[in-house]
């Protein structure tokens, strides 16, 4: 096992404070913190003690590293990407490919010479990026679209005249359809009819968010993100999907094709190793609407929230459908003694609170809040002990 050095990205949407407070520095950083990467992803890999970036060391020894069941089926690359994210102000109205999408996407802009780094490239990558995020602070989010019959009736109480024709469409006998014509009418309107939708809904929510309506915390929602983007349709569009509030351990699963916002709090999230992002508003980053359209899943999605399963001895994970990771949670009482760790595969341990010992009989580690390890593939049984939180990423299993 060895020490890793993350690398922190500094997104005008972060916070100040969580990321400094996890790692025991002085607050307020100097720059909003938004995410703390632990991983290979070639945009910002972690840093190992001898100065290696990990993606560097894995380049010189896959099979020793990831193990050679992982080379097999991933290629010489860690599978996923482990996060915490710190969103202070709301993130990209956003969707992720799915596999085939984004191999295709990312040759097409390669043929046409679109120059990896510049902000008109959507596709960075020929990988896809279903994500868990699981919440350590309350956490705000959109997540997917709900039943677009409730999403009518949120949009009629609005009153506004203007949204009449999309609530007509949410009607429809055919979910679908009704999604995909809404969203697309009005992620395409003209800016001036835009902005003055944008305008009257933003009025009108305002004046609804302080009533006893059943819709008051969509409103509220839709009053903040129409002051902070005036003639962005994303602040209507907000309204088509969950809109929902994490406590801390509920869990959340994007896969590829839905759309999704998170608003603001604090987690610990796990994806496949890729940062190919598709956005279609309520940002000042580039917006790709046409393509944004192109990948969407137009289907409602159930109860986003990702259910925890007690695995015994003070281990959580939340099970997904995806074979590039598994997150898994371990709390350690001062009187639990020593635990084994939930990895498969190469893993990466992240230190949430407390101190964490972990001892592989070969090279142990003690973790403090923000630090985290790399342990490959080969790695005998990880035995922990101490105090605090934990949260293991490993390979998954795809069910």
């Amino acid at each position: 096992m060895e020490l890793l050095n993350g690398a922190i990205r500094p997104y005008a949407w972060g916070s100040r404070t969580a990321i400094a407070a996890l790692q025991g520095r002085s607050m307020p950083s100097s720059t909003p913190e938004a995410e703390l990467w632990f991983g290979a992803h070639p945009a910002d890999p972690s840093r190992l003690p001898d100065g290696r970036d990990l993606n560097e060391a894995i380049a010189k020894a896959p099979e020793a590293l990831l193990g050679a069941e992982t080379v097999a089926e991933f290629g010489a690359r860690l599978p996923y990407l482990l996060k915490v994210l710190a969103a202070e102000q709301p993130l990209s109205l956003q969707a992720h490919p799915d596999a085939d999408q984004a191999i295709e996407g990312f040759t097409r802009e390669d043929e046409a010479g679109v120059p990896l780094g510049t902000p008109e490239r959507n596709y960075v990558d020929a990988f896809h990026k279903p994500e868990l995020l699981c919440a350590v602070s309350e956490f705000e989010a959109l997540c997917g679209f709900r039943d677009p019959q409730l999403s009518a009736e949120v949009i009629e109480t609005l009153g506004v005249p203007g949204l009449e024709s999309i609530v007509a469409l949410l009607r429809q006998d055919d979910a679908a359809q009704g999604l995909r014509e809404a969203v697309t009418t009005l992620l395409t309107l003209p800016a001036d009819h835009r902005e003055e939708l944008v305008r009257q809904a933003t009025l009108s929510a305002e004046r609804l968010a302080d009533t006893d309506s059943p819709h008051a915390f969509d409103f509220a929602l839709v009053a903040d993100l129409g002051k902070r983007y005036p003639s962005d349709a994303g602040t209507i569009v907000a309204l088509l999907l969950h809109h929902i509030t994490l406590q801390p351990g509920q869990a959340i699963y994007m896969p590829a094709g839905n759309l999704h916002a998170y608003l603001r709090g604090v987690g610990v999230e796990l994806m496949a190793a890729s940062d190919n992002v598709l956005r279609g508003g309520l940002t000042g980053k580039h917006v790709d609407v046409p393509e944004l359209l192109r990948v969407l899943r137009f289907e409602v999605l159930g109860d986003p929230i990702s259910p925890a399963r007690e695995a015994g001895g003070g281990i959580v994970d939340w099970p997904v459908p995806s074979r590039e990771f598994r997150l898994s949670r371990l709390r350690l009482e001062a009187d639990s003694g020593q635990r084994t760790l939930p990895v498969n595969g190469p893993s990466i341990i992240l230190c949430w609170s407390g101190q964490i010992r972990l001892d592989d009989g070969v090279s142990p580690i003690t973790l403090q809040p923000g630090q985290a390890a790399f342990a490959p593939a080969d790695t005998p049984t990880i035995y922990a002990s101490g105090f605090g939180d934990s949260y293991c990423a490993g390979l998954g299993t795809g069910h």
